[in-house]
């Protein structure tokens, strides 16, 4: 059983102040781009010691166990087994803290399944501690394949309510496209949006953690008055006219400059992207890709190809947006047969990915809540 989800590039990003439970109200305008994580989860026999080996820290109270491999984006090159622990953000963990493990064990405790053993390997095309969502579409995508791998069969909202549980940033892959999120950015709203959207994500060395940009957000806001979130009227307007030149000169992030704060080079990358010729210029998320909209498909293809030879990105990635939410592509017997990449556009080898060469799947969001 293989399931694709999508990585996000946060077209606009309004932070409001810390709230006393240690999250922020944003206003976030969503766009789900051609940048996939494949997770296939393989059923094994749990009478047995065929398959992966696993360690103790795997099982949980429901008796569940789910061993984890992980090639592409954040793979850990010094791994010995399929269980590490590292303080590293942009390294994928394998053992328990892993979101699309803790995803398989709220599936089921809502299903009331027990005594299962599943292996998942996680090919990731979205880097890691980057902005885009990567470890918030490996979770969604581990609720739609364990949703469908014990045929649980959970409606849209159960899954969408389990996906929040897991992080504030995990409701938008399930559901991909373009929306409006709110609260801590899980409350979704469908935006519409004409056309389609090309985008170059300039991919940075190492990734930033969500809660250390947070806290500088925090700081930086520190003696200025903030009521609320930065509203989105003018994307919201922008995404309705299908101009991409519009769209560029409205994109806001309300935690770019603490993004730029901890990694002064960005503003280097962000002003070589623009002299090259893109519509519209910003941190993802919480960085530190940066990400670009060019006007149409041929430019995005000249913009990509000069910010890699100008040397100023660990690598550089087309896609385009909006995308599909999380999907099963691919089905097979126990669920042990998948398509085994993530080669869509802008995938490591789809048509979108340009150079060779970072959110981590070991969580969504950090206390600093918000995408």
């Amino acid at each position: 059983m293989t399931v694709r989800a999508p990585a996000k590039v946060n077209l606009h990003l309004g932070v409001g102040p810390l709230r006393p439970d240690g999250y922020h109200d944003v206003i976030t305008v969503l766009q789900a781009v051609s940048l996939f994580d494949d997770l296939t989860a393989t059923t094994l026999d749990t009478a047995t010691l065929d398959g992966p080996p696993t360690t103790a820290d795997e099982a949980d109270d429901d008796g569940v166990v789910v061993t984890v491999e992980v090639s592409g984006e954040g793979a850990d090159p010094t791994a010995q087994g399929p269980a590490t622990t590292t303080p590293d953000v942009s390294i994928v963990p394998t053992g328990r803290d892993n979101i699309a493990v803790r995803a398989a064990h709220l599936v089921a405790e809502a299903a009331g399944i027990t005594s299962e053993r599943v292996h998942l390997t996680l090919t990731k095309g979205i880097p890691v501690a980057a902005g885009m969502a990567g470890g918030s579409a490996d979770a969604a995508a581990a609720l739609v394949a364990f949703d469908a791998l014990w045929q649980v069969g959970l409606d849209r909202a159960t899954l969408a309510s389990l996906a929040a549980r897991l992080g504030s940033d995990v409701p938008f892959p399930l559901t991909g496209g373009t929306a409006l999120g709110t609260g801590r950015g899980e409350q979704l709203t469908d935006v519409l949006a004409t056309g389609e959207y090309h985008w170059v994500f300039a991919l940075a060395d190492g990734g930033l953690s969500t809660p250390a940009v947070y806290a500088e957000f925090d700081k930086l806001s520190e003696g200025r008055l903030r009521t609320g979130p930065t509203p989105a009227d003018d994307v919201l307007a922008a995404l309705r006219t299908g101009d991409p030149v519009q769209l560029g000169a409205a994109l806001v992030n309300d935690l770019q400059p603490a993004a730029l704060r901890l990694r002064p080079a960005l503003r280097r990358v962000l002003e070589t992207g623009r002299e090259l010729g893109a519509v519209g210029a910003i941190v993802s998320g919480s960085g530190p890709t940066c990400a670009f909209l060019a006007t149409g498909a041929t430019e995005s293809v000249e913009l990509a190809a000069s910010l890699a030879g100008m040397g100023v990105a660990r690598a550089v990635r087309r896609a385009s947006g909006p995308a599909a939410g999380a999907r099963v592509v691919e089905e097979g017997p126990n669920g042990a047969d998948g398509s085994g990449g993530s080669g869509g556009t802008g995938g490591p080898s789809g048509p979108g990915g340009v150079a060779g060469g970072a959110r981590s799947s070991g969580g969504a969001d950090g206390p600093g809540g918000g995408p």
